[in-house]
C-alpha cells in the first residue's frame, strides 16, 4: 500500500519554523542558520512537507536520505548547495540511520526589501533551479561560503545595533555574487555535457519552427520541460556558453527563419507570420522590425 505523503505545511516565520524542529528561539526573527548536525535527533517527524515563505539556502554533506523540492528527489553529495525562493514546496525524507552534515540559511524577504538586494535577487536566477541543478563546490570553494555565512551568524547572534542589518545584508550580497560565479565556473567545467545539452536544445528550437506553426511559437519554459531542465538553469547555461539567453534564442531562430522564407518564397506576410506560430501579423511585424530595423516587406524588397 502506497505510504500517504504527510499535508503541507505553510511556515511564515523564521520563529515558527524553530518551534516545528524543536530549536530555541532565534536571536534574529528575520534570518537563521540551522547547523544540520545540531538538529534534534529526537524530533519524531521523520519527513516535512513545507512551503517557507523565505529564501533558503542548503549545503548537505554525508546526507542520507533525500531531499525533495517540487516533484523531484537529490541524493546530495559533500559540498552540494541548493537554493529555493519563497513558496516553494519543500520535503525532506530522511531514514533511521540519517546522518546529517551541512547547514541551512534561511532569510525572510523583509531582511532584504529596504535594500538594494530586495530587487535585485530575482536576478540570481538559481533560485529557480530543480534540486538536481544544484551547484558542487570544489573544497576552496566550500571554504569560502563557510566563511561568509558564519559572518552572518556571528554578526546577528553577538550585535545588535543600527549597522547589523547592513553588515547582514552585504554579506548576503557577497555570497550570492560567488554563488553566480562558482556557478559559471560549473557551467564552463561541465562543457562537454552542457554542448550536449546546446545541441538537443538548438535542433528542438529548429524543429519547432519546421513545423509551420502548429505548435504555436516555442517558449522558454516549453523548450526547458523538452530538456527536462529548469527555465532559469537553461537560460543561465545558454548565456554563460553563447552569450545569449534562451529568449534571445528563440528570436534570432525566428528571425533567421523568417528571413530565409522572405527571400526564398512567394508568401505574404501574413502566411509567413501564421507559419512560424504568431496569431497576428501586427506581433510578427513589430518584432521583425525591432530585430532587422526593417519592416518584412522592405527586407523583401531588399532582395528585389
Amino acid at each position: 500500500m502506497k505510504k500517504a505523503e504527510q499535508p503541507i505545511k505553510i511556515i511564515n516565520s523564521v520563529s515558527e519554523l524553530h518551534r516545528l524542529l524543536c530549536l530555541p528561539p532565534p536571536k534574529n526573527t528575520l534570518i537563521t542558520l540551522i547547523d544540520h548536525t545540531g538538529e534534534n535527533p529526537g524530533h519524531e517527524n521523520k519527513t516535512h512537507r513545507l512551503v517557507l515563505n523565505f529564501y533558503h539556502i542548503c549545503i548537505k554533506r554525508s546526507f542520507q536520505g533525500q531531499m525533495r523540492y517540487g516533484r523531484n528527489y537529490y541524493d546530495f553529495d559533500k559540498g552540494t548547495m541548493v537554493f529555493s525562493a519563497p513558496n516553494q514546496v519543500i520535503a525532506v525524507d530522511q531514514g533511521d540511520e540519517a546522518d546529517d552534515d551541512g547547514w541551512s540559511l534561511l532569510f525572510h524577504p523583509d531582511l532584504i526589501r529596504n535594500y538594494p538586494l530586495g530587487k535585485s535577487i530575482k536576478n540570481y536566477g538559481f533560485f529557480a533551479y530543480e534540486a538536481d541543478e544544484a551547484l558542487h563546490l570544489s573544497d576552496e570553494e566550500e571554504k569560502l561560503i563557510e566563511s561568509l555565512v558564519r559572518n552572518i551568524e556571528k554578526e546577528y547572534q553577538s550585535r545588535i545595533d543600527n549597522f547589523s542589518a547592513d553588515v547582514i545584508v552585504s554579506n548576503l550580497e557577497l555570497l550570492l555574487n560567488y554563488c553566480n560565479r562558482f556557478y559559471n565556473r560549473q557551467f564552463v567545467t561541465r562543457k562537454m555535457s552542457n554542448n550536449d545539452l546546446l545541441s538537443k536544445f538548438e535542433n528542438n528550437l529548429s524543429k519547432h519552427f519546421d513545423n509551420h506553426g502548429r505548435t504555436g511559437l516555442p517558449t522558454v519554459n516549453s523548450l526547458a520541460e523538452e530538456l527536462n531542465v529548469s527555465a532559469s538553469y537553461l537560460s543561465d547555461m545558454l548565456r554563460t556558453l553563447t552569450g545569449r539567453n534562451t529568449q534571445q534564442h528563440i528570436h534570432d531562430k525566428l528571425i533567421a527563419k523568417a528571413q530565409d522564407v522572405l527571400a526564398t518564397t512567394d508568401l505574404s506576410v501574413s502566411e509567413i507570420a501564421f507559419q512560424l506560430g504568431f496569431e497576428h501579423r501586427q506581433s510578427f511585424n513589430k518584432l521583425f522590425k525591432n530585430k532587422t530595423k526593417l519592416s518584412p516587406l522592405a527586407f523583401r524588397r531588399s532582395f528585389n
